[in-house]
């Protein structure tokens, strides 16, 4: 059977739920849920939310593993991305509470980006690792600030960052194995344009280890009211600013 030009409108359609969507979101953050949580997390019922799920994976946005009785859904493939692209080409949604506020606000301040940190707090690390020189720049601009190759709407294509001669130094501090993270199969470092700060952030395995060590040591923890959405804790802020000089 021969293929024509890809049948990007059948994709674009499953974003057209606000249901779904949810969905999608509550997965952002590199979790594999099982369907019952999910319903919770986005609203839905059991039956609603299986409707939903079967539909993202015909489509190759979700894929699901079994464990035990239970199946878990994660993204897959470029789902992660894709949905970063779309929040930085889609409007505010207007905010009709302060329930609704409180989330923006956290969403804004705190995320998690698939599986590294972004937002306001994602943004002043990648700035302190730079002034610090745990990183430095490789394109003559000192800055975490979008360049102007830099696209909008999709992790940076050319990377002006590396190692800096206190990477070491810096990032034992703290507490991420800057050997554990070359060792991993993805790439060490990749940056993304923040599309809430408009600003660079740290991604790559050296952002999910950093992101993942910090959760782990408790300097930050999950919010329950907005997905994504993440916490500095009162360790979390005498570590950072005794480490990274964030206050």
């Amino acid at each position: 059977m021969l293929e024509g030009d890809a049948d990007i409108a059948r994709t674009a359609a499953l974003f057209a739920d606000p249901a779904r969507v949810r969905v999608l979101l509550a997965l952002g953050d590199g979790r594999s849920l099982a369907a019952s949580v999910l319903a919770g997390e986005a609203g839905l019922s059991a039956q609603g939310v299986s409707a939903h799920l079967a539909k993202l994976r015909e489509a190759g946005l979700v894929t699901a593993e079994r464990s035990g009785r239970h199946r878990f859904y994660r993204l897959a493939g470029g789902a992660p991305e894709l949905l970063e692209t779309l929040a930085r080409h889609s409007p505010a949604r207007p905010v009709r509470s302060l329930k609704e506020g409180t989330r923006a606000e956290a969403l804004r301040t705190a995320r998690t980006c698939y599986d590294h940190l972004a937002g306001k707090l994602g943004v002043m690390i990648t700035t302190a690792l730079l002034e610090r020189r745990a990183l430095v720049t490789v394109d003559g601009e000192p800055t975490t600030r979008r360049r102007e190759r830099d696209r909008i709407s999709a992790p940076l294509r050319d990377h002006p960052y590396e190692l800096g001669p206190r990477a070491s130094e810096v990032f034992g501090a703290l507490g991420v194995d800057l050997a554990a993270a070359r060792a991993n199969r993805r790439p060490l470092l990749r940056f993304c344009l923040d599309w809430s700060e408009q600003r660079h952030h740290l991604a790559g395995a050296l952002g999910a280890a950093l992101s993942d060590r910090l959760l782990a040591e408790g300097w930050l923890r999950r919010r329950t009211t907005a997905h994504r959405a993440v916490q500095v804790t009162e360790a979390g802020r005498s570590g950072l600013r005794d480490v990274l000089g964030i206050t």
